[in-house]
């Protein structure tokens, strides 16, 4: 019995060992990850790389060549003796990746600073400058970002590109005082969780706005940082240019420029507002904050727009914002940009492509429903986008997918128009009123009189060009490491054979603990038996 116990003892021992030895984290010594025409060197202490960023950096790259191009012909043509290219910042540059690919992949420009505050990240940024060859280029910085961009007010940059750990508005107030007038910030933020709706108490402390919890939450979420950086450029008489507002994956990302005008740093006022969301059947209603008279004085508008209880459903409304209701994207840049995509080697073209047809085709009217949710609201069965869309158009309204959102609805009909369909749709196939509660928002929807002549016969416009020509319009299915990943930890690609640390050490734990568990049992009969 005294060996049987051994026995349970050793075998006991030689699981922990093995667990410990598969919790060992893989080296990375001598090992460089590929993108595009640049390649990094990286170890196991001194990485921030996600993968499913190369969209981003892909995007970024393709933006900044047109831009560039633009920028480079504009000074040109004014005769000033800056000739050379464009000057660039990357305030947050972990390994340099993005800096080296622009000076790799992008023409024109003159000079790129790739700064960080870490001192590993920095030693990073200069082997792979060094690695990559393009030392002429890139100058590596090692500074905290916004102390850097607020020394930098008079040389300025053209281009800031922020793309931090989550949320970016402490680096603004520095970032439009350093670009350059006609120049390009390019912001990413991934805290989506507090941009989408889930704390809005924190959302108004980080970006002075509250977020609502909607169907179009991605493009509110864009829309609030819109209004942030607009308001910090207004506090030094500058206004900002959308030109490309994306919200894909884990984060959204927007390109804007900024110029200087105390004049029209005013009209701030009329693309800035409220928006407000019925509780019950979500419908949506924004109010600027001023509207402009043909005079060119502005008026106070009268707030609010809605009533304390909807038109539509007769439930409670709630605000929000307050958000940018001005343009997302320049349909010009847009199309130049698509124009061009042949001649750039990127990963992710195809997806680029197919995104930027969606952003061509969006309705410049803010936010959107979407179809489900629509038709859950009154429990009914819901009818193909197709055909939604058709009684949209047959009706006379506009009608767009949004890029954010796959069965978004984006159109300039009224709440009326949009609920009659809902109501005629039900009309067709009837749902069993008596199971919706008497206080229901769907029960007080479909008892309202339809007025709208709604037709659901398929329109020649109903099925967009992009959906017609099978372009990859919306994001894949999450993969390997999908998501914003985590702060100073090292993130590469499985293929890579390399995988977050506490990913490996909680792999299978549960299994782990039912094993030890099972051994401790027989030992313990062992031991009785003894």
């Amino acid at each position: 019995m005294i060996k049987s116990i051994d026995l349970v003892f050793k075998t006991l021992t030689t699981f922990i060992m093995d667990d410990q030895q598969c919790a060992k984290k893989p080296k990375l010594e001598n090992t460089t990850i590929r993108e595009g025409e640049s390649e990094i060197l990286v170890s196991n202490t001194n990485v921030f790389y996600n993968p499913v960023q190369e969209f981003n950096r892909d995007l970024s790259t393709a933006v900044l060549t047109i831009y560039a191009r633009a920028r480079n012909e504009e000074v040109s043509k004014k005769g000033v003796s800056k000739k050379d290219g464009i000057t660039i910042l990357e305030a947050l540059s972990a390994t340099g990746l993005r800096s080296i690919r622009y000076a790799k992949e992008v023409p024109g420009i003159k000079q790129i600073i790739a700064n960080d505050i870490s001192t590993k990240a920095v030693e990073s940024i200069k082997r792979n400058i060094e690695h990559n060859g393009v030392s002429d280029l890139i100058k590596p910085s090692h500074e905290d970002a916004t102390l850097l961009m607020y020394q930098s007010k008079r040389e300025q940059f053209d281009v800031i590109d922020l793309d931090p750990y989550g949320c970016p508005t402490i680096f603004l107030d520095a970032a439009v005082q350093c670009v350059s007038d006609g120049g390009m910030l390019m912001v990413t933020a991934t805290d989506m969780a507090v941009l989408a709706g889930n704390f809005p108490e924190t959302c108004y402390l980080k970006y002075g706005a509250i977020s609502l919890r909607s169907k179009a939450c991605h493009e509110i979420a864009l829309r609030i940082l819109l209004q942030n950086i607009a308001s910090h450029a207004a506090r030094y008489g500058r206004y900002i240019v959308p030109i490309l507002s994306i919200s894909v994956d884990f984060y959204i990302r927007v390109f804007v420029k900024v110029f200087s005008s105390q004049i029209k740093c005013k009209d701030n006022a009329t693309k800035i507002g409220m928006v407000y969301q019925c509780t019950g059947c979500e419908s949506l209603n924004t109010q600027p904050l001023c509207y402009k008279k043909p005079s060119g004085s502005y008026k106070i508008s009268s707030s609010p727009c809605v009533d304390q209880l909807c038109k539509v459903c007769k439930h409670k409304q709630h605000a929000g914002g307050p958000i940018w209701l001005g343009i997302l994207h320049d349909q010009m840049f847009v199309s130049e940009l698509l124009c061009n995509l042949h001649i750039m080697k990127l990963e992710t073209v195809k997806r680029i492509e197919g995104v930027l047809n969606v952003v061509h085709e969006e309705l410049d009217i803010p936010l959107y429903y979407t179809l489900d949710r629509l038709l859950s609201i009154v429990r009914c069965c819901t009818p193909s986008m197709l055909m939604f869309r058709s009684a949209l158009l047959n009706a006379g309204y506009q009608v767009s997918y949004s890029h954010a959102n796959k069965i978004s609805i984006k159109t300039d009909a009224p709440h009326q128009v949009i609920w009659d369909i809902v109501r005629t749709w039900e009309k067709d196939h009837p749902i069993k009123r008596e199971k919706l509660p008497n206080d229901s928002p769907g029960l007080n929807i479909l008892n309202t009189s339809i007025i709208t002549n709604v037709s659901f016969d398929i329109h020649p416009l109903a099925n967009p060009a992009s959906r017609q020509k099978h372009l990859t319009r919306f994001q894949h299915n999450p993969t390997i490491n999908w998501g914003p990943g985590t702060r100073d930890k090292t993130i590469l690609d499985l293929e890579g054979k390399v995988k977050d640390e506490k990913k490996i050490k909680n792999q299978n734990k549960n299994a782990k603990k039912e094993k030890l568990q099972t051994t401790d049992n027989s030992e313990d009969v062992y031991a009785e038996s003894a």
